[in-house]
């Protein structure tokens, strides 16, 4: 047997048998720690089905599907596409938000963006080329390298012509010992403009349990004799700011009915208030006794109620603003204005309800703004105008209609330091604070704030904008921003809220703005510097001897 075994027969036999032992092990898989579980060989199946053919198609196999070495290390191959795609990996920005021409930042960056500015200036100063004047000898002639061998022979000038720089100037840039040009020197030394601070926190809050968080209604509203006058779900309350003393003026919980909108007279003594079901109440503040009802006002919830002395214009969600006169015995209002095709969100009249306010704007649901004079004048009836009502004195239509706004406008303001001059602010598909000359009807300009505009109001010590705001697509919300006009550069930015910005009200001294929101809090802000005060304007106009020169 020994013979057998190391007989050339015994040898192939054992070759034999070695083989097949070895077919199965092409067959099984390769674990590669950093990309998963995979085959060794594509074709290992396919070897192994075949090992019966015999030793032709294993070597046909062999010089077809040679095999795969691996080593230590793994060079990905580039021709088979995008690394990323190949491997699954993740992203890292996330993706792709659309960019905003403007972004409310979430705290006041005014001197921040004045200093980078000036960065910015002098940065670009500094880097460009510099100037021809350092780099010429005194001479005129540029530094060179000599191609004499004596370095210190003289040499006059080629052109003796008068030097255009005067040497003998001390300020001259030649002499200048400073690190920067005389260009960045005087940038430095300019004069630069001074902000006022802005408290960034309120000095009072005061809880308003039950305040709609509806963006179509008006609750909050301070009279001229400082009282503030705030709905809360079916009552109306009011607050007193010298001593802080609150009264309940109204409860309509009997009759079912909720609060939509109030609104102070002119002279602080009368409140208005609108409710859901389309019924207007008056009020006396100082008795806090019901003077005047008018119980079907609207046929739909009144949401705006603003006063021109003793008129008083209410629009509602039935698309109508009524007119009435609160001296006239009769319910019916003298006037409809049909111009929106949606609910009637804002009312502002112009000036401070004098004879001055004659022009009306209203904004609605339906993206417009209507400006309205009821002095009688009027555009012609065309095809695109509001035909009168039937019964009424005068159906006019509006003077402007202005479609630039891509969402509701409830935000309202007249500029009270330029006649003529109206600002309004769209809702979330609409971010945008648009300024108006009604005189000749056009957009004087426009700001995208990034975010819902919800408010606004103008400063009558300082010719600057406030406005509030609602839903963002960044993170910056519920804020409320005061602006410089007409830069529009940002003076503060205040935040607290932590629910839509709704509600906005100015005192009567113009220094205090409240603020209320959805999240039930009313908060008190000294946004505004106190009124200058004039000493020729306290002086009696009768004194003539004052006025001789």
């Amino acid at each position: 047997m020994s013979g057998m075994k190391n007989s050339p027969f015994g040898k192939r036999l054992r070759a034999s048998h070695r083989e097949e032992d070895e077919s199965p092990r092409r067959g099984r898989t390769r674990i590669n720690s950093l990309f998963g579980v995979g085959p060794a060989d594509p074709s290992a199946s396919t070897s192994t089905s075949d090992s019966r053919a015999g030793p032709s198609s294993e070597t046909t196999f062999v010089q077809h599907s040679p095999r795969r070495d691996y080593g230590d290390r793994f060079v990905p191959s580039r021709d088979s596409g995008d690394i990323r795609t190949s491997f699954h990996l993740l992203e890292e920005g996330g993706p792709s938000t659309p960019k905003k021409n403007r972004i409310i930042p979430s705290e006041s960056d005014a001197q921040k963006e004045q200093a980078n500015s000036m960065f910015n200036s002098i940065l670009q100063t500094e880097v460009t080329p510099p100037s021809p004047v350092r780099s010429l000898a005194i001479g005129g002639m540029p530094p060179t390298t000599p191609t004499r061998r004596r370095l210190f022979t003289y040499k006059s000038p080629q052109n003796p012509a008068t030097p255009s720089r005067r040497l003998d100037d001390p300020v001259d840039e030649a002499y200048s010992m400073s690190p920067v040009r005389a260009q960045s020197r005087a940038i430095l030394e300019s004069p630069r403009r001074t902000f006022r601070t802005v408290c960034k926190t309120p000095y009072r809050v005061l809880d308003a349990p039950e305040l709609a968080d509806d963006f179509y209604l008006n609750l909050v509203d301070w009279s001229s004799t400082n009282i503030l006058g705030v709905g809360l779900g079916a009552c109306v309350y009011l607050w007193t700011a010298h001593n802080a003393h609150v009264s309940k003026l109204c409860d309509l919980t009997d009759i079912g009915d909720t609060i939509s909108s109030v609104s102070w007279v002119q002279k602080g003594t009368t409140l208005a208030i609108g409710t859901l079901s389309g019924q207007l109440q008056i009020y006396d503040a100082n008795t806090l006794t019901l003077t005047r009802t008018y119980q079907q006002a609207h046929s739909q919830r009144i949401g705006a109620l603003a006063w021109n002395a003793h008129i008083l214009s209410s629009g509602s969600r039935d698309r109508m603003v009524h007119h009435r006169d609160v001296r006239e015995a009769g319910d019916r209002p003298f006037k409809r204005c049909t111009g929106h095709r949606q609910e009637v969100c804002g009312l502002k009249w112009s000036g401070d309800g004098g004879a001055a306010s004659a022009n009306l704007a209203s904004g609605g649901n339906d993206n417009k703004v209507c400006i309205w004079d009821l002095r009688g004048s009027r555009r012609p009836q065309g095809p695109g105008n509001v035909a009168p009502a039937p019964g009424d004195e005068a159906g006019d239509s509006p003077v402007w209609k202005f479609h630039e706004h891509t969402a509701a406008v409830k935000a309202l303001a007249w500029d009270p330091h330029v006649s003529g001059v109206l600002a309004t602010g769209g809702g979330t598909q609409d971010k945008h604070i648009r300024f108006w000359n009604v005189v000749n009807g056009s957009m004087t300009g426009s700001l995208d704030t990034g975010s819902q505009v919800c408010n606004l109001i103008w400063s009558t010590t300082s010719h600057e904008l406030v406005s509030t705001h609602g839903f963002s697509s960044t993170t910056a919300q519920n804020q409320i921003c005061l602006w410089k006009y007409p830069s529009m550069n940002m003076v503060a930015s205040l935040t607290g809220h932590t629910n839509r910005v709704l509600y906005l009200a100015m005192s009567p001294d113009g220094e205090t703005i409240v603020t209320g929101a959805g999240d039930e809090t009313l908060r008190f802000w000294n946004a505004f510097p106190k009124a200058e005060k004039n000493q020729r304007g306290r002086e009696s106009q009768l004194d003539y001897a004052h006025q001789i020169r």
